[in-house]
């Protein structure tokens, strides 16, 4: 099960769940929509993968899965990328569309 962390990992823009900003790869590494497209360039730091847009887990508990009893995640993961170091990662993934990582 997702966590949907709060926030975005690179500059802590708050990401609730039913944010349409949100933006995960993978591990579910949690960044915003902004950070995904002009900083990270579709390129996780952590993993080299791509991102996708991050589900938005239900309220309404008529199916008996939703926020009341799954809440969503409240760690929050703060580590703004090192430019320096995640440079190399990029430009190694930079031409490979993500679904051939």
């Amino acid at each position: 099960m997702l966590e949907i962390r709060p926030t975005c990992e690179n500059c802590n823009k708050p990401l609730p769940n039913d944010s349409a900003e949100a933006m995960i790869c993978s591990y579910e590494c949690t960044y915003c929509k902004d950070c995904v497209d002009n900083v990270l360039y579709n390129v996780c730091p952590n993993c080299g993968g791509g991102f996708e847009k991050r589900p938005i887990r239900p309220t309404d508990c008529l199916t008996g899965n939703c926020t009341d009893k799954h809440p969503v995640g409240e760690n929050v993961v703060f580590n703004p990328i090192d430019k320096e170091k995640f440079e190399k990662v990029r430009a190694h993934f930079a031409d490979v569309v993500p679904e051939n990582r």
